[in-house]
């Protein structure tokens, strides 16, 4: 199981969206997943199971499964509801 978080540029955002994620894994319990960061140009077909992004980033991303588009990136709470559905759809937790 692998979730990338995904930016423009690979750099700054999708890094910060990364340490959350990780951040949200631990308080919800969910072991053994990887969790990267990469541009736009890195999400690709079997790159990730999930892919976490803003929604300006997100609408580029139709051609994927597994996105989950985030109103706020800074928003931890956002992020914990939708990745926590996201994973439940996997059946994951």
């Amino acid at each position: 199981m692998k979730i990338l978080a995904v930016c423009g540029s690979g750099l700054g955002s999708s890094f910060m969206m990364e340490m959350n994620i990780k951040n949200v894994l631990k308080e919800i319990g969910a072991a053994g997943i990887e969790v990267d960061h990469s541009d736009l140009g890195g999400a690709t077909p079997g790159a990730a199971d999930v892919f976490i992004a803003g929604r300006d980033i997100a609408m580029a991303m139709t051609h994927l499964k597994g996105v989950v588009e985030l109103d706020n990136l800074l928003d931890k709470k956002e992020l914990k509801e939708k990745l926590e559905e996201a994973l439940k759809k996997l059946n994951v937790i």
